[in-house]
């Protein structure tokens, strides 16, 4: 009973809100609005409009994002070749971050480089899982669980710190960035109801991206107790 009730509450709190997300996204990126550009349009002159003009854009399949490190805006193809609410709303989420970048704000600042922690953690984290027992032997330690908790840390635990910062910095770009510019005449007044929608949708995607890791950084714990 105990393992149903888990899996129930996984479900409700994991996978209806993704299964939500697409559904919203998917309503509003339909080719059914008037704009007169594309999401990769807005992206462009959003950016020049705030002397960006060195932040390149570029199209993607690994999903709608920032890179800070090359200082590149990416939309998948939907996103940047459509005249969509979804297109414009996330076009302008994504200029969020960049005007965040721009204006090395703190915590987007220390989300930045956590992300780069957690890639180092992850890489330490599986080599102790895959030499725990040579370690334990050389060192003679008293127990590998030791080893393996610390191993799930850093693969599991860093990574969940980074999401949980990546919470309000995805809030910030969404609604104290993209709204108040979509706000400012690119929208109509009775399309904003729409894209106020959408930005939850896609703040959603990141809490239950990390109610995922916390549960499963809880089961991972668990296991290595026994």
């Amino acid at each position: 009973m105990p393992i149903l009730l888990l899996l129930i509450i996984v479900l409700v709190i994991v996978y209806l809100p993704q299964h939500w997300v697409k559904k919203v996204l998917n309503q509003y990126n339909q080719q059914q609005e008037d704009f007169p550009g594309t999401g990769g349009e807005l992206a462009r002159h959003l950016l020049d409009r705030f002397d960006l003009q060195h932040v390149k854009i570029e199209t993607t399949d690994q999903g709608d994002h920032y890179d800070p490190t090359t200082q590149t805006l990416r939309l998948t193809p939907d996103k940047h070749d459509g005249k969509t609410l979804t297109a414009i709303t996330v076009a302008a989420h994504e200029c969020g971050h960049a005007l965040q970048h721009a204006a090395r704000e703190p915590l987007f600042m220390w989300r930045s480089h956590m992300a780069w922690v957690s890639v180092w953690a992850s890489r330490i984290g599986s080599f102790l899982i895959f030499a725990a027992p040579f370690l334990v032997v050389i060192s003679r330690a008293p127990s590998i669980a030791v080893l393996n908790i610390l191993a799930a840390f850093l693969i599991m635990g860093v990574a969940i710190i980074v999401q949980l910062i990546t919470l309000p910095v995805e809030l910030d770009a969404s609604f104290n960035k993209a709204l108040p510019l979509l706000q400012s005449g690119y929208l109509k007044p009775e399309q904003m109801p729409a894209a106020r929608k959408i930005l939850k949708a896609a703040a959603w995607t990141y809490v239950a991206a990390s109610l995922a890791s916390l549960l499963n950084f809880w089961r991972w714990m668990a296991m290595l107790r026994r």
